[in-house]
């Protein structure tokens, strides 16, 4: 949004997106449930210390028959879907997220495919997606489900990358099970595929059964072949680039297992629990959803440990219920003490590296400020606002002990004036290298090690205060076959990469009310959303060439 001399500082998602109501769900558990966790990482008395302990079948070289003998022991005496839920909702979460089906093959849910299966193979004999999925309805709580695209039991063998090709024989029984996953369970969120290597009409082929049965759920990258709604970060993975688009970062209590292990090291809840704070406030920061995961134990207990570090995230969400979850990224970067968030007319300023005097400074605020306090107890503090940059004297010992959090109120919606080029005297914006903001995102060639970080939009600022027509010259190297979309102002113009070398884009017609003119570069209509620009600037030139 463009307004005069300044541009709004809150980005709000588009109403006309579909992904805006997944976008909107923001936090949330995943669950890693299986004949795994029942061996809690441990095989023949001895702890398996490598890999992943929801992967033991491939690490400790597990036969198929020994290991669907496990089945046999997964009581789930424990399972509480009612607890479970109540321990999301206490943590701030909105939607829960479950394995149906790992690399093992084994099914957590009621399936005419195969008797390897949690109704037809353990003591439990109920169907645990049917009970959770129910409760989360109940509990107001969104659904979705994860699915293995690697499946030692139908064939795969033991690949230390998980990138198994998928064979033909083995579609049929994904595309059922799929459909059973999209027609048994109510309302669907979001399909967590995982690993393989499909062709692209397999990732394409699979993403349409869930469009089909479930048009409103959204599909994560890791369905591969850049066929999904959202990209899957890295496990565990904070950017500190801007990021363009829909994406999640998905997240374990401990980076070293995502399923339970029974040795794993559980102590300092506090330090956990702040670490773990500042990974979803930099991820929210930055747009993305948090998916949190969980291992429960093999009887279906939750770990204590891990419902605690849960309920202390809750209660910290709670001191700042307006603080992060429903708020939006800003045009601020991250800073050299933490991260910015706003909602309205409330500017969040999330102190996670604590500056060694006291103070830290926000620059580029346009709006009005009001009054700034410590958030969650209303303390008010000293600041001072000049020349767009909003200082703040810390308190000296800050009343939340976790993590402190700054509202700063303003008097209207917020809005911030970026590092802008101005005009020389021979009416050119000159933009250097240095002076272009990249936003990036991730595309892939099949699998989970071909993913690659991509540059899908360059931006600049120009100050302006001129009537008239301009032309933009970019020096670059360019895909010439690939359509650029050069955005300066209200106004677009689209130009083939091999043109866009060549010579100037434009007129551009240019308005003096608008003192602020975002310009960007842009692919038009690109084969995938996430696709990269194959642009290598080194200089653009806007030319004002008839001023009024």
């Amino acid at each position: 949004m463009q307004n005069n001399k300044r541009i709004a500082g809150e980005f709000v998602l588009d109403r006309n997106n579909q992904l805006t109501t997944w976008q909107e769900l923001q936090f949330g558990m995943f669950i890693h449930l299986g004949i795994y966790s029942q061996l809690g990482g441990v095989w023949n008395g001895e702890p398996i210390k490598r890999g992943y302990s929801e992967q033991i079948q491939m690490w400790a070289n597990i036969s198929r028959d020994d290991y669907a003998e496990v089945a046999s022991q997964l009581t789930l005496e424990n399972f509480d879907p009612q607890a479970i839920c109540s321990l999301a909702k206490e943590s701030g979460m909105k939607y829960i997220v479950i394995t149906s089906k790992h690399h093992d093959g084994f099914c957590m849910f009621d399936t005419k495919t195969t008797d390897y299966n949690v109704v037809k193979s353990t003591p439990f004999a109920q169907d645990v997606l049917k009970l959770l999925s129910e409760e989360c309805r109940k509990q107001g709580l969104k659904f979705g489900v994860y699915f293995s695209l690697v499946d030692w039991y139908q064939g795969h063998k033991f690949d230390w990358n998980n990138n198994n090709e998928i064979p033909k024989s083995m579609e049929p029984i994904i595309e059922e099970q799929l459909q059973e996953l999209m027609t048994n369970y109510g309302s669907i969120a979001e399909v967590w595929f995982d690993m393989s290597s499909p062709t692209a009409e397999q990732s394409a082929k699979f993403a349409n059964i869930v469009h089909q049965f479930q048009p409103e759920a959204a599909v994560n990258g890791r369905i591969w072949n850049n066929q999904g709604d959202f990209r899957t970060l890295d496990d565990n993975q904070i950017p500190l680039i801007n990021l363009d688009g829909a994406w999640q970062t998905p997240a374990s209590i401990y980076h070293e297992t995502w399923g339970y292990r029974s040795w794993q090291q559980r102590d300092d809840v506090s330090g956990k629990v702040r670490d773990l704070l500042k990974s979803l406030i930099s991820i929210r920061s930055r747009g993305g959803n948090y998916l949190l995961n969980i291992g429960p134990r093999g009887d279906g207990s939750v770990v204590e440990f891990e419902a605690e570090v849960l309920q202390e995230i809750g209660k910290w969400i709670m001191r700042h219920p307006d603080a992060l979850l429903g708020t939006n990224p800003t045009g601020f970067k991250r800073q050299s003490w933490g991260e910015v968030t706003a909602n309205g007319e409330n500017l969040f300023l999330h102190v996670t590296e604590w500056p060694k005097n006291g103070k830290i400074t926000i620059p580029g605020v346009m709006t009005t400020v009001k009054n700034v306090v410590e958030d969650g107890f209303n303390r008010a503090l000293n600041w001072n606002k000049k020349d767009l940059n909003l200082e703040i004297t810390l308190p000296k010992i800050p009343k939340d002990e976790l993590l402190t959090t700054i509202r700063v109120e303003l008097a209207n919606e917020l809005y911030i004036v970026p590092n802008t080029i101005t005009i020389d005297s021979d009416n050119i914006w000159k933009i250097k290298l240095s002076d272009i903001e990249k936003s990036y995102n991730f595309a892939d060639d099949g699998n989970y090690t071909s993913l690659v970080q991509t540059n899908i939009r360059q931006s600049a600022y120009l100050s302006n205060h001129q009537d008239g027509k301009a032309f933009v010259q970019v020096y670059c190297k360019a895909n010439p076959e690939l359509n650029y979309a050069i955005n300066l102002g209200t106004e677009i113009e689209v130009v083939k990469g091999k043109d866009l070398m060549d010579g100037m884009v434009g007129p551009f017609i240019l308005n003096s009310e608008v003192e602020i003119l975002p310009f960007n570069i842009k692919l038009y209509k690109p084969i995938h959303r996430n696709k990269d620009l194959e642009l290598d600037v080194e200089s653009i030139v806007i030319k004002l060439v008839e001023a009024k």
